[in-house]
């Protein structure tokens, strides 16, 4: 199991983010709490920011990046970029998307900085029974569905994973998504459209018959 990577984030919430990515956990987006003028008060509401929000950015970072070493490291630096900017943050309710906006940006930065391609699987998850549903690999994203879903991801590649995992995972604008991935909303729409398709067919293949 890794390490804690700082002493504010603790090995206890490491751990809970560990077995998250192992189990396939949902995605749980919670609001940044109001900070108070109290310096105690800013510290406890920071800190349960961090615990609230940790194992849904460490599991998007990961799921990006495909190290989980990497994917700590870049989870500490979201949560520093974001409580150092704060104040630029308007709407509460819409914490959990302008911090999924900072993880993204935070996670490709790394890769155009390291040129890493590699997208290595956390753990298998758990097997499901596939739904009916017109959108499988979108339900199964959502957390509905706990079906390979790393596997799954493991088939496309590095831009239609992030593209997918913005899309249909954070629920990013495609315009947005577009401009994190800095190309067109035609190539964007692409890399979604791929992305289904092997999803599609990858759930397909792995049907009950």
């Amino acid at each position: 199991m890794p390490q804690a990577r700082s002493d504010w984030i603790s090995g206890a919430d490491w751990a809970g983010a560990w077995r998250a990515g192992a189990a396939g956990e949902d995605y749980v987006s919670e609001p940044l709490p109001p900070i108070s003028d109290s310096v105690q008060a800013e510290s406890d509401a920071q800190t349960k920011f961090v615990q609230q929000n940790l194992r849904r950015i460490f599991l998007l970072i990961y799921r990006i990046v495909g190290n989980v070493d990497d994917a700590q490291d870049l989870t500490q630096e979201t949560f520093i970029k974001a409580l150092q900017r704060k104040s630029q943050l308007k709407d509460l309710e819409k914490a959990g998307h302008w911090l999924s906006r900072i993880a993204a940006n935070t996670a490709i930065d790394y890769l155009r900085r390291n040129k890493k391609l590699a997208f290595t699987d956390v753990a298998e998850l758990s097997d499901s029974r596939m739904s009916n549903a017109e959108n499988p690999e979108q339900t199964l994203l959502r957390g509905e569905r706990k079906l390979h879903l790393d596997g799954g991801l493991a088939t496309l590649t590095e831009r239609e994973r992030m593209a997918l995992l913005l899309r249909d995972v954070e629920d990013m604008p495609a315009d947005e998504v577009a401009s994190q991935m800095n190309c067109s909303m035609a190539t964007v729409r692409s890399h979604i459209a791929n992305a289904r398709i092997k999803f599609r067919r990858y759930l397909e293949a792995r049907r009950p018959l």
